[in-house]
């Protein structure tokens, strides 16, 4: 039997192959795919989650009997009306390699599947950068034979229609050959992992370059949320002015023009949901510890947004994933852009305001790398301090090991008449200002909300004491708040203080939707 290609499968359209494949993967129906299946996150040299009650799944006929076997343990269902089916393992301890058997009208085997550590690896660009983009990768591939850390890359496709499976995702062991290709962050936060709790480690890499955190996030959610209408409206109207002129059939240049414009945005990262049913949803629900991200560059302009936005994200992949509040760290937005010859206001440093906030949340945290950013390139080379400072939170949180791992914070302040004395917590082992023996980039106000710089002193207690002549009255400080600002304060683990303000005066973003 042939199928007619749609017009979007058609050789004049710009389409990849890869997203051919993955459009075929929606397309595929009973009885044309009536044998059992499993979505392509369950592939050779997988890795289970240990000490879970691992859940598998897939599609059969309808009532099929199905069964899943691996290390002595099997279980059996039957595929609903729709053809759909799941169930769950045993728990199993690190280990391996195992066979996964799935059967049904149909025998599929994986192979040398192993039981260990699984993470997800989300975000934008950053978290996207290969080992092969980054510093040292000649030196990381003489010796990046790690047979028991693998990784599974997921393709960039936006949709508002869940997709069930990406066919050309499988799982890669880790080699001189094929670690160019995982993620930096994800690659040297999973292989410090690896070194120091010694079991096989997982990573599922679906990062997109350049992707807005609500393009992440199911419309109900956002819809049910309430200050998202407005954003919602606008992509809704976006797609019916695309779908209206790809059904007009002849076009102008410029209406050819129009459609391809409207058909990046509504089939792009941006868009509401589209991540989240063209990427996510394939493997939501598999088997993890927890979920480390990196992004946060394209929200920045809505900062005040995001302090909502991204733990509403937050919650909506726990609450989805079933597993309970499991672990998830994040990158804070590094320095980036000129620096500024004078105190002022910034997105980046808003945006990085609400990262902070976010770690209300139980079981959160984030890295500060601050201090090790490009000026002039948003994608710093430095990949390796990054996934090491995720390791530590990690390490500390999840797998009990005592090791700094959080960023000094900013506590309280008291005011003594023209100083403030600050108070932090986290601070291990004492300050190491870098370079100089005073702290540097902070700045303080008074009344009238305009900030200079200001000079600054390390007590014995460990408070910072700050002042400047030029505010006889001072009320408030920041730290770090520009794009690129010039600081130098660490604990002896070497990390970076946390960028903060004391004030909470309306920020640049304020009321950006």
């Amino acid at each position: 039997m042939l199928l007619a290609l749609p017009p979007i499968l058609s050789p004049r359209n710009s389409f990849s192959t890869k997203a051919i494949g993955t459009i075929l993967a929606l397309c595929c129906i009973s009885p044309i795919c009536a044998e059992v299946r499993v979505p392509n996150v369950f592939s050779d040299h997988m890795v289970l989650q240990r000490n879970l009650a691992n859940k598998v799944w897939g599609r059969a006929e309808a009532g099929e009997s199905v069964s899943v076997e691996i290390a002595g343990q099997s279980h059996d269902t039957n595929a609903d009306a729709s053809g759909n089916w799941e169930l769950k393992l045993d728990a199993l301890e690190a280990g391996g390699p195992y066979e996964l058997v799935v059967k049904g009208s149909n025998t599929i085997t994986i192979t040398d599947v192993l039981v260990g550590e699984v993470w997800i690896c989300s975000g934008q660009s950053n978290m996207a950068w290969t080992v092969n983009r980054a510093y040292d990768y000649d030196l990381e591939k003489l010796t990046a034979d790690h047979p028991q850390i693998r990784m599974v890359n997921f393709p960039q496709v936006g949709t508002q229609e869940p997709i069930w499976e990406h066919p050309q995702s499988k799982w890669q062991v880790c080699t001189p050959e094929s670690v160019g290709s995982f993620s930096a962050v994800g690659y040297y936060f999973g292989k410090q992992l690896h070194e120091t709790v010694h079991v096989p480690i997982g990573l599922i890499n679906n990062a997109w370059g350049g992707s807005a955190a609500e393009a992440w996030v199911p419309r109900n959610r956002l819809e049910q949320a309430g200050q998202y209408s407005a954003m919602l409206k606008q992509y809704d109207e976006m797609a019916a002015n695309y779908k209206s002129l790809e059904e007009k059939g002849e076009l102008t240049d410029k209406e050819k023009e129009q459609r391809d414009s409207l058909a990046r945005l509504v089939k792009g990262n941006h868009r509401p949901a589209n991540i989240y049913n063209g990427v996510l949803k394939s493997h939501l629900g598999y088997g993890i510890r927890g979920a480390i991200w990196y992004q946060g560059e394209s929200n920045a302009p809505r900062a005040y947004q995001y302090r909502d936005l991204f733990p509403l994200m937050i919650r909506t992949w726990r609450d989805e994933w079933g597993i309970g509040d499991f672990p998830f760290y994040w990158v804070q937005l590094a320095d980036f852009r000129d620096e500024k010859d004078s105190p002022g206001e910034s997105d980046w440093a808003e945006l990085r305001e609400a990262q902070t906030m976010s770690q209300a949340l139980p079981h959160t945290g984030q890295a500060v790398i601050i201090d090790i950013g490009e000026g002039k390139d948003i994608h710093p080379k430095n990949k390796i301090d990054v996934g090491r400072r995720l390791a530590r939170l990690a390490l500390a949180d999840v797998y009990g090991i005592e090791i700094a791992s959080r960023s000094p914070e900013y506590a309280s302040m008291k005011i003594s008449e023209n100083k403030v004395v600050l108070s932090f917590n986290h601070v291990d082992g004492g300050w190491r200002p870098f370079d100089t023996a005073s702290p540097q980039g902070f700045s303080v106000a008074g009344s009238d909300k305009q900030f200079v710089w200001a000079q600054a002193k390390i007590l014995e207690n460990g408070d910072i004491e700050v002042w400047s002549s030029n505010v006889a009255s001072p009320v408030a400080v920041r730290y770090g708040w520009s794009d690129n600002p010039n600081v130098n304060m660490y604990d002896s683990a070497n990390l970076p203080l946390t960028p903060f303000r004391t004030d909470n005066w309306p920020g640049v973003t304020v009321g950006k939707e």
